[in-house]
Order: structure tokens, then sequence, then C-alpha cells
């Protein structure tokens, strides 16, 4: 096992940048995911390390060897791709004892080690079997095993799951997480599904246009986001946000006024006109007739079962734009598009991020 650290990378295609002066350390054992929107360098940044790609500039290290002009098989890194790359002519054992044939090690090792893997993965009775008489999940752990039989010093995952059906997404990724418990690889994983990056990693690192937004662990990320776009990406439905302008006492959402909280007042000192856009999270609004902030009108309704997810807009006022609003209730009435729904927001769970460069300006201690 080692570290794994960037300094300063960057990885240019022609003149645009899929990744621009990255820099972090995954200490050794941790396990990391790297998360953004498409097109964010979260692949990039996976690839370059383990030598897929070459960085147009900056140092990268594993362990304390400076890795740049390593090849891909020197980095002592494996890697599990999104579409599994199991050798479709090997049975399961040979495909897991593969990499190890190839380092020459002793067929003795190799047999223990297929055994010790295919025990720990719950797929001892499929050694015999080939990749096409296994299903989505099975193919998934074979593929897992294969890169843990080599024992390598970093553990490198580029959307494992995303070929899975939910259910079993979901099961795969707690028997990942035990994994790792077990082994305790250094893992840097790659996905686009932020319940994934919540759920597995000890730090995530959010992304996007090829630059760090915030690393942190998640419940640090999910109450403390430094900007707009790590609020938004994270939780699910995302937080919502109300541009806003201030009046001199409070804020005005589309016509309809919203308490400024003292506090607020007290750390931003607000001036007359100046504008911003609120964030608030679905569950800290509720419906409600008495001390009404905010009339609504629902869009869609959609039944979840406990829950029930309802897609809302503050209406627009003269030529402006209508603000959309997701709310989580509770489903003990039937709700229809078009009704007219009252909402009181939990302000003491408000934040406020700049319009124009999306920081987080309130609370400025979360």
């Amino acid at each position: 096992m080692a570290t794994v650290r960037l300094d300063r990378i960057t990885r240019r295609f022609g003149s645009h940048a899929a990744i621009a002066d990255i820099s972090f350390q995954v200490p050794d054992g941790e396990f990391w995911v790297l998360v953004g929107p498409s097109g964010c360098g979260k692949s990039t940044i996976l690839r370059t390390i383990a030598g897929l790609e070459s960085a147009t500039s900056g140092d990268l290290y594993i362990g304390d060897r400076r890795v740049n002009q390593v090849p891909a098989r020197q980095r002592d890194v494996a890697m599990v791709f999104q579409n599994y790359a199991l050798y479709p002519h090997l049975s399961v054992a040979e495909n897991l004892a593969f990499g190890l044939r190839m380092r020459q090690i002793e067929a003795k090792t190799i047999q223990e080690r297929v055994q010790t893997i295919a025990r720990m993965l719950d797929i001892a009775h499929l050694l015999e079997r080939k990749p096409r008489q296994l299903s989505g999940g099975q193919q998934q752990r074979v593929a897992l095993g294969r890169a843990i039989a080599r024992q390598p010093q970093v553990f490198l995952l580029d959307e494992p799951l995303s070929n899975l059906d939910a259910q079993l997404r979901d099961d795969t990724r707690a028997e990942l997480k035990q994994l790792h418990q077990r082994v305790g690889i250094t893992t840097i994983y790659v996905t686009h599904d932020q319940v994934e990056a919540m759920t597995l990693a000890d730090q995530i690192v959010i992304l996007n246009q090829g630059q760090i937004q915030q690393i942190a662990p998640p419940e640090t990320l999910y109450q403390h986001p430094a900007n707009r776009m790590v609020a938004t990406f994270l939780g699910n439905p995302p937080m919502n946000i109300l541009p806003a302008s201030f009046d001199g006492q409070c804020f005005q959402v589309n016509g309809q006024t919203l308490p400024c909280p003292d506090p607020v007042k007290m750390q931003l000192q607000p001036t007359p006109g100046q504008r911003f856009d609120l964030g608030i999270r679905p569950e800290y609004l509720q419906i409600t007739e008495a001390a009404t902030h905010l009339q609504t009108e629902i869009r869609v309704v959609e039944p979840l079962g406990r829950e029930t997810l309802i897609r809302a807009t503050v209406p627009a006022v003269d030529y402006g734009t209508a603000i959309d609003l997701a709310i989580l209730a509770q489903p003990n009435r039937p709700f229809v598009p078009g009704e007219r729904l009252p909402l009181w927001l939990d302000l003491a769970h408000l934040f406020i991020f700049d319009p124009v460069t999306g920081y987080t300006l309130y609370p400025s201690d979360r």
C-alpha cells in the first residue's frame, strides 16, 4: 500500500485543459472518491494516476517515488474499468490468475491466492464458468478479484457499478465498502453518482470543469459546502436555489417577501438592492397555512412511498423567471398539479451564496 500525491497536475488536449493545477494527497489505506458532472476531469485524473495518460505538467507520486515517466505496468496499481474487461475465453479462475501469471508468480501461490479471493468475494462456486455465464454483478466481482489478486499498492476504480441495475448496484456498493475494510488498499474511485460518493468515501474530491471545488469528508461537504456548485451537487433532491434581492429589511423572491434572519444581517451587513442566491434543502421546506413565507404552485407530484416529492414553482413577476423548488412532503394527503401550495422555510438552515462567484457567504462557519 502507498500514499498517492498529485502536485499541480495539468493535462491538456491541444488548447483545452481537461484538468488544471490539481493537487491532493490520498493517505495510505484510505478510500477517496472523485465525483462531479460529466466532463469534469475525474476519469482523466484516474487515468493519469494509472499511467494511461501523461500529465502535461506537474508531479505525480506513488509512495515516495515520482512516477511521471514510469510506464503503467511498473506503477504497481490495479484498475477496474466500467466495462469489466474480462477475457471471454478464460474461466473465472483463469481470469483471476491472469495478472499473476504475467508476473511469473509461483503456481502454488497463484492457486492459493485465487482461492482466497474467490472465497472473499463469494465467487468460489463460479471458478469454472466463463464470463458469458455470469450475471453483471458476478462479472464485476471477478473484475474486482482480478485486481485484488495482484496485491497492488493502489486500487483505481472507474465507475465500476454504472452498468448494474439499481438493486444490484446498492448491494455491490455495500460489498465494496466491506471489502475495503478488510484489505485496506489505498483506493481512488471515480463516479458521477453522489450517493456512491457519500456512502463509500473517507474523503470526497468534488470537481467541476477540470478544477477542484472542495475536498472534505461526506458530512462536511453536505453541511459546509464551499460554494453553490458543491451545495447543489450533493443531496437528492438537490438544494433549492432562490435568487433574491435585499430591500433593506427582508429578501424579495419574485415579488414575495422572505424574512432576513438577524444573524445574516449581522454577518453580511447587506445593503438595499444587493442580490444573493438563497439556498435551502428540500427537507427544510414545510407545507403550512400558518406563518407562510412563500406561495408556490405545484407542477409535478412524484410519490416515493414514505414521502412525496413535489416539484413546484415560485411564479414569475412581470417578465421575470419562475423559480423551481423541490419539496419533500409526507404522503398524508393527495397533491394535485396546479394546486397553490403555501410554504414555510426553516431559515435556521439557510445558505447564502454570491450570485456571481457562487462562493458561500453565509454561514461562514459551515
